[in-house]
């Protein structure tokens, strides 16, 4: 389905503009004639269309909608019904994007639609908000409901941010070693290849073959750059690709030390997601699917699917992730015993928070071990280059002497 931008007017004369999606022009157009709007005009969000309002960008800032539903529950505390609590909140929304986002979620609330659904209609919210959602309007107790999914939010937010922070050094690292040994061989070899080049001197090996290097490295520098830039775009793509990114999550579980503290937060998600849709009143084979939706890796995504087959079928939920052959299996122990206790949302919670702990204990020692690894790698690759470099000057040296 296309993307429109509508310009249409209510039944009190006010002029809305929105973006809606449709098959075409006129289903869009007829669409909104039948709600009682009068339509302006409809017209297709092409990349240069001048009639766009809204920035290309279409995703809202995890910290920024924690925020946002902050609000919104403080405001449905102190009794205000959900229209006006969205009206308010619209109107302190600085985010462009978000709050015309906001707008069409009023409109759509306003025209008697459910919330989840008209947050649904946006595209843009993770299908474990919208499931939240329509799990609270239908237990009647969306304030509740609301105030779990900040609460896990809260924690996805500070375990992200605890894990990203742990790994700012050592890709600071790389970055400088990728950039050095960018300027040695493209600038600084090619110097000392002209200067030898002029002595005439015959060369060791390891200098020979160094000065190959960096003369072609600099003659072919814009080639290898474009190489680079066309592999990285179509593993890029490849990587977006179902089989891509299933076998790219196949390959990440088997690196040494990382594999395991990638499962093992991809377990701590899952937990932590299906423990919130529990206790928010949904069933156990709705919160499945819409955990294995929202889950980043492919391979736990399929390896969910598969589970929640098996509790279609009447299996447990520890038997079936046991199948799938992805799950730890400390982790299906403990859901096992959650299982025959009654206390599975709860089970979820501490096998959230026992991998969590686990990620960053793992993470620290991983970090401790590889920042040295980096050194000593960027200290030999630096230190070979520039002996290969002066070899023949100390061979000159050594001669003149004699």
């Amino acid at each position: 389905m296309a993307e429109y931008m509508i310009k249409m007017a209510d039944e009190r004369g006010r002029v809305l503009e929105q973006l809606e999606q449709g098959a075409s022009e006129s289903e869009i157009r007829d669409r909104f004639a039948q709600q009682g709007f009068f339509v302006y005009s409809v017209k297709s969000k092409g990349l240069f269309s001048s009639e766009l309002r809204l920035p290309q960008r279409r995703k809202v800032k995890q910290d920024q909608f924690v925020i946002f539903n902050q609000q919104f529950v403080t405001l449905i505390h102190a009794g205000l019904p959900i229209v006006q609590s969205l009206e308010l909140l619209i109107k302190r929304q600085r985010n462009v994007f978000f709050r015309s986002v906001l707008q069409n979620v009023h409109e759509r609330v306003r025209g008697g639609e459910l919330l989840s659904d008209s947050f649904e209609a946006q595209k843009v919210f993770p299908k474990v908000y919208t499931t939240t959602l329509l799990a609270g309007e239908k237990s009647g107790n969306l304030e509740e409901v609301l105030g779990r999914y900040i609460a896990f939010q809260r924690l996805a937010v500070s375990f992200r941010k605890k894990l990203i922070s742990s790994l700012v050094y050592p890709a600071l690292l790389v970055a400088v070693l990728a950039v050095m040994m960018t300027f040695l061989i493209t600038f600084v070899v090619p110097q000392f290849a002209t200067l030898y080049r002029t002595l005439g001197s015959d060369l060791p090996p390891m200098t020979s073959a160094m000065l190959a290097i960096g003369v072609n490295a600099k003659h072919y520098f814009l080639y290898v750059v474009i190489v680079v830039v066309a592999g990285a775009f179509l593993f890029w793509r490849w990587m977006k690709s179902d089989t891509g990114s299933t076998q790219l999550d196949r390959f990440k579980l088997k690196i040494p030390l990382l594999g395991d503290i990638w499962l093992k937060y991809q377990v701590a998600v899952f937990s932590r997601m299906l423990s919130t849709l529990l206790s928010g009143g949904l069933s156990l084979v709705p919160s499945l699917d819409t955990a294995g939706e929202s889950m980043q890796s492919r391979l736990m995504a399929h390896g969910i699917d598969s589970a929640t087959r098996g509790v279609r079928e009447g299996q447990t939920l520890a038997r079936s992730l046991e199948e799938t052959k992805v799950f730890p299996e400390m982790s299906v122990e403990m859901i096992e015993v959650g299982e025959s206790t009654g206390a599975l949302p709860a089970m979820l919670n501490s096998i959230a928070e026992f991998y969590e702990e686990d990620v960053q204990n793992a993470l620290a020692t991983a970090m401790a071990l590889i920042e040295p690894v980096i050194l000593i790698v960027m200290g030999v690759v630096v230190a070979f280059v520039l002996i290969s470099l002066y070899l023949p000057i100390f061979s000159m040296g050594v001669g003149g002497i004699h």
